[in-house]
């Protein structure tokens, strides 16, 4: 039997993390909040990185995290910031996608 990988569009995921954060009282966190797990999280991707491919080994002591795994709790805060600001993050990719794709255009060497 073959199990078929999780295949989401960012509307799914941002339903999927508003089905689960609405489910409690609570709810989102302020986007000042939101920041700085952002920034949190984004500080663990970075450290990371410069273990795998940086010059600062992991200590023997440190557990053993992936840079998916972190990438992945970027896309969870990223998903809860726009859903706590009703942001929808496939408009806000095309919008910025159009601005580099005209703006960078040529910007650097197109292969062959």
């Amino acid at each position: 039997m073959k199990i078929e990988e999780p295949n989401f569009n960012t509307n799914q995921i941002q339903q999927r993390v508003d089905d689960y954060i609405t489910q409690f009282k609570e709810g989102y966190f302020s986007p000042l909040s939101l920041m700085a797990r952002l920034s949190e999280e984004t500080g663990e991707l970075a450290r990371e990185v410069n273990h795998y491919y940086g010059e600062k080994p992991k200590k023997s002591t440190e557990k053993e995290k992936t840079i998916e795994a972190e990438l992945g709790d970027i896309i969870f805060v990223l998903s809860c910031f726009a859903n706590s600001l009703d942001i929808d993050l496939s408009e806000a990719f095309d919008s910025s996608m159009q601005k580099i794709e005209t703006r960078d255009k040529d910007r650097w060497t197109h292969k062959d």
